[in-house]
C-alpha cells in the first residue's frame, strides 16, 4: 500500500510520522488518513500541500504501493529567529530516489539531518546544483526547509565533470544567502561542496562544518580511480574547516591521520535512522508482498560500483554449501563505472549458474526498504570501505543480522557475534560461513535480530541533530580557522 508520510503541525494531529494507508488515487489515501486520525488532523490537512514521489501531486493522481504521498504545511512562520543554515550539497538532492545515479546514503542523510534540524528551530536551506531543467528555482519541503536549485553548467553535466561548474554554483549560493539575509554556518557535505564552502566561508565570514561522506585518500589505497585534485582540495577544505564531521572513530582517525586534521576540530557525528520508518515486522508479510518464493534470501541494498562488493555478494550465494539461498540486490548503478561493475556482475552470476538465484531489483523509495530488510534472512554489507554504513543500521533497526566487511563505521555499528558478523577478508569461503552460522541457527538469528534492532535504537536523527545544533552554538564563541582561501 502507498506510504503517508507528514510534516510538522500535521504530524502533531496525526500522531504519526509515516502511515501505511490503502487507495487508489493521492484523494482516496488522503481521504482514509482523515478517516483514520480524526477531525484535528483533516483541519490541518485543508493548508498542506500534496506532493507525490518528490512531486506536486493532484488529488485525482493514481498512486501504486510503492508510492510516497507527502502531506506538506504551509512554510510561512518557518523556524523563524533562531537562525539559518546553509546546507551545501552540490552534487546530489536529497528530494532524489536513494539508490538511483549517484544517489545513495548521502541523501538520505542531508533530508533526514536537515528536518530535524528545522524541528530544533534552525532554518536549512539545502543547495543542489540544478541537475534537470524543469526544476523549479526552490522547492520547500516543510516548514523550516528549503531546496534551492542552483543553475552550474549543463543540468546533464557528468559527476566527473562537475568541479568546472563549481565557480558559478558558488556564487549562485551566495547570491541567494544573501538575499535570504545572510546565514549563521554552513554545513558542507561532500569533497565538492566542501571546495565551494570554503570559498563561501571567506565570503561571508561565517564557520564552515564539513561532513565528506567519502574520502579520496582512504579510496585509493583500495585502488579507486578519483578526479585529479581531489585529495588536494580536501586536504585544503580540512584545514579551512571549523569543525570536521566523522561518521565513527575509524573516519575520524583517518582524518586525523591522512590529512592532519587537529584531533580537537574533529568531531564525531553518527547519522540517525527514521524509526517510523524502518523497525521489525512480520517477514513471511514481507515476502508475501514482495512475491519472494520459500527459502533463505539474502539481501544486498546499495549502488552498483566496485566500493560496494556486489561481487563478493553473489560469490558468497554461490559458495554457500547447506542452502539453496536466494541474493535480492535491490539499487541501480552509478555512472559510467557502476554500469561497467553492473555488467560485470551479471556476467559473474551467469557463468556461476546462478541466474535462477539472483534477483536484481531496481532502486526503491526509501520507506520501501524497510520490506525488504523484515524478508531478509542476512543483509550482506561487503563494501570495501564504509565511513558509517546506513545500510547496515536500517537492517538493524527492522531485526536482520548483517554479515559486513571489518571496515570503516561498520566496526564500530556491528557487534561482532551479537548483531551480525564482521569478516577481515574477502575471502567468499569466510563469508559463507557466517552466512550459514545464521541460517543454520534459527535460535541464534532470532537472539541476533532482537539485540540488533535494540542496539539501532541508539541512533536517531533528532540524537544528530542535537549534537549538531549544540556545535553549531558553540561555534558563534569561538574564533574562525583561519587560512588562504
Amino acid at each position: 500500500m502507498p506510504t503517508l508520510r507528514l510534516f510538522a503541525s500535521v504530524r502533531q494531529a496525526a500522531g504519526v510520522a509515516t502511515a501505511t494507508i490503502g487507495g487508489a488515487t493521492v484523494g482516496d489515501v488522503l481521504a482514509a488518513a482523515s478517516e483514520r486520525f480524526g477531525p484535528a488532523f483533516e483541519e490541518q490537512l485543508q493548508s498542506c500541500r500534496i506532493w507525490r514521489n518528490g512531486e506536486p501531486a493532484a488529488l485525482a493522481d493514481p498512486v501504486g504501493d510503492d508510492d510516497e504521498i507527502a502531506a506538506l504545511p504551509p512554510v510561512s512562520g518557518g523556524a523563524g529567529g533562531s537562525g539559518r543554515l546553509a546546507v551545501i550539497s552540490m552534487h546530489t538532492s536529497p528530494l532524489v530516489q536513494p539508490g538511483s545515479g549517484d544517489s545513495g546514503g548521502m541523501n538520505v542523510y542531508v533530508r533526514e539531518l536537515s528536518a530535524a534540524l528545522a524541528h530544533r528551530q534552525l532554518e536549512c536551506s539545502v543547495y543542489v546544483r540544478r541537475f534537470r531543467h524543469d526544476l523549479p528555482p526552490e522547492v520547500h519541503v516543510e516548514p523550516g526547509v528549503r531546496v534551492v536549485h542552483v543553475p552550474a553548467g549543463p543540468a546533464d553535466l557528468p559527476k566527473e565533470q562537475l568541479a568546472a561548474a563549481l565557480d558559478d554554483f558558488t556564487d549562485g549560493v551566495l547570491a541567494d544567502i544573501r538575499r535570504q539575509g545572510g546565514v549563521a554556518a554552513i554545513h558542507a557535505h561532500y569533497w565538492l561542496s566542501g571546495v565551494a564552502g570554503h570559498r563561501i566561508k571567506h565570503a561571508l565570514d561565517r564557520p564552515l562544518v564539513t561532513t565528506f561522506h567519502t574520502l579520496a585518500k582512504v579510496k585509493e589505497v583500495l585502488g579507486e580511480v578519483e578526479s585529479p585534485g581531489r585529495a588536494r582540495a580536501e586536504e585544503e577544505v580540512v584545514a579551512c574547516s571549523d569543525v570536521i564531521c566523522a561518521a565513527g572513530p575509524t573516519e575520524a582517525e583517518q582524518l586525523v591521520r591522512l590529512y592532519g586534521a587537529p584531533a580537537d576540530r574533529v568531531e564525531i557525528v553518527a547519522p540517525g535512522v527514521e524509526h517510523a520508518l524502518f523497525s521489525p515486522g512480520d517477514p513471511d508479510g514481507a515476502r508475501t508482498a514482495l512475491d519472494i518464493g520459500p527459502g533463505p534470501v539474502l539481501l544486498f541494498v546499495g549502488r552498483v560500483q566496485p566500493l560496494k562488493g556486489l561481487d563478493l555478494a553473489v560469490e558468497t550465494l554461490g559458495a554457500l554449501a547447506s542452502h539453496r539461498a536466494q541474493l535480492l540486490v535491490v539499487g541501480g548503478p552509478s555512472g559510467r563505472q557502476g554500469r561497467a561493475e553492473l555488467a560485470r556482475v551479471r556476467r559473474l552470476v551467469a557463468d556461476a549458474g546462478l541466474g535462477d538465484r539472483v534477483r536484481f531489483v531496481a532502486p526503491q523509495p526509501h520507506h520501501r526498504l524497510a520490506t525488504y530488510y523484515r524478508a531478509a534472512d542476512v543483509v550482506l554489507v561487503p563494501s570495501r570501505s564504509e565511513s558509517f554504513g546506513l545500510v547496515a543500521l536500517e537492517a538493524a533497526a527492522c531485526g536482520a543480522p548483517v554479515v559486513a566487511a571489518e571496515v570503516g563505521g561498520l566496526k564500530a555499528l556491528v557487534r561482532h557475534g551479537r548483531t551480525g558478523y564482521l569478516v577481515a577478508d574477502r575471502d567468499r569461503a569466510t563469508w559463507a560461513r557466517r552466512t550459514e552460522e545464521i541460517l543454520d541457527d534459527p535460535l541464534t538469528a532470532a537472539a541476533m535480530a532482537l539485540e540488533a534492532a535494540t542496539r539501532a535504537r541508539e541512533y536517531s536523527w533528532e540524537a544528530t541533530a542535537e549534537l549538531l545544533s549544540g556545535c553549531y552554538r558553540g561555534l558563534r564563541r569561538r574564533r574562525l580557522v583561519e587560512c588562504v582561501a
